[in-house]
């Protein structure tokens, strides 16, 4: 089968479901919220139990990200990911979901070859790129 890039795009265009952007944005928005106000509610009982803000805020990041590999592990983020999309790509959950993920996947090809080595596929990149950054910001305004 013979086809020109035209007629396909044309083939893909007609079958492709367009995408509810409006409802999209606000499940979005409510699950990023939700995740936000869950950390704030962790943070605020960190502190009713006697921690500085900034050890509240840094044992509130450690629960959620406990709490997203556990949910990962448990297959529940997944559903939560399909309902609130980019939502619940707020940094600190997502970015525990893209380690934990590949790591459960590629658990069966064994502890080193699978799961250590396939860990990072995901989350790699982002943690590169990030302290590439922060190093040249760091130089920029060191310079300045």
């Amino acid at each position: 089968m013979d086809i020109s890039k035209q007629d396909y795009q044309k083939f893909v265009q007609e079958r492709a479901k367009s995408s509810p952007l409006v409802k999209d944005c606000a499940l979005a928005f409510v699950s990023g919220g939700g995740i936000c106000v869950l950390g704030q509610l962790i943070t605020d009982v960190f502190m009713g139990m006697g921690l500085e803000k900034t050890d509240a805020g840094t044992a509130a990041t450690i629960m959620l990200v406990f709490l997203s590999a556990l949910l990962t592990g448990l297959n529940l983020y997944n559903k939560l990911g399909r309902y609130g999309g980019a939502g619940t790509l707020v940094p600190v959950t997502g970015f525990a979901n893209a380690v934990v993920s590949p790591a459960i996947d590629f658990k069966s090809e064994g502890m080193v070859t699978g799961m250590a080595a396939k860990m990072f596929t995901v989350a790699g990149p982002v943690i590169v790129f990030g302290v590439t950054a922060s190093v040249i910001y760091g130089v920029i305004l060191m310079l300045l």
